[in-house]
């Protein structure tokens, strides 16, 4: 009978504190979506948010609202690769042109660093940028790759004075895109 109740005991503890285990890297949770095909960590305390038009998915600080992560999917025509759309600085280019500060906007986004890197087989570019709007200055960060003929892009904005602070765990989030 001790037996029986050490082992149940032992059972319990073992589930109490697997549950205490964080699932990604220290302080991130994952976000796994199957159906398209991609994951990412992303930190405690943000929640996701339900957008009607243009993003997959978007998750915001729960304090900081304006501090976010995102992920748009766009389809390629021709079936090109990524590098077929361009060099990581090519790419970024264009995205600081056509999403990140698009025409009319009132915003202005410099490419600070664009660097391509494998995961196994896939190529991913990572982009780094200053971005001003007219009453505050931003720090984004993306990563991009082409899967499906479709471009994938995480999107991690937050505020200068925030990225200061939270600059490793967001470019942990960014390096964390896996696209399947």
């Amino acid at each position: 009978m001790l037996k029986r109740i050490t082992a149940i005991l032992f059972v319990i503890i073992s589930l109490t504190l697997g549950g205490c285990v964080s699932i990604g890297a220290a302080g991130l949770n994952s976000f796994v979506d199957t159906g398209d095909g991609y994951e990412f960590l992303y930190p405690n305390g943000w929640v996701q948010v339900n957008v009607s038009d243009g993003p997959d998915v978007v998750f915001h600080d729960m304090i900081e609202q304006t501090e976010n992560v995102s992920v748009v999917i766009s389809p390629i025509p021709d079936q090109k690769a990524l590098d077929e759309l361009g060099t990581a600085t090519d790419v970024g280019y264009k995205l600081s042109k056509n999403a990140i500060a698009p025409p009319g906007s009132g915003r202005e986004a410099e490419l600070i660093n664009a660097e391509s890197r494998q995961k196994g087989d896939q190529t991913y570019y990572l982009l780094e940028y200053a971005v001003t709007l007219p009453n505050q200055k931003r720090h984004d960060f993306a990563s991009v790759t082409v899967s499906r003929d479709q471009l994938f892009t995480l999107n991690v904005s937050a505020t200068e004075k925030r990225w200061q602070k939270a600059h490793d765990k967001l470019e942990q989030m960014v390096k964390s895109f896996n696209v399947y």
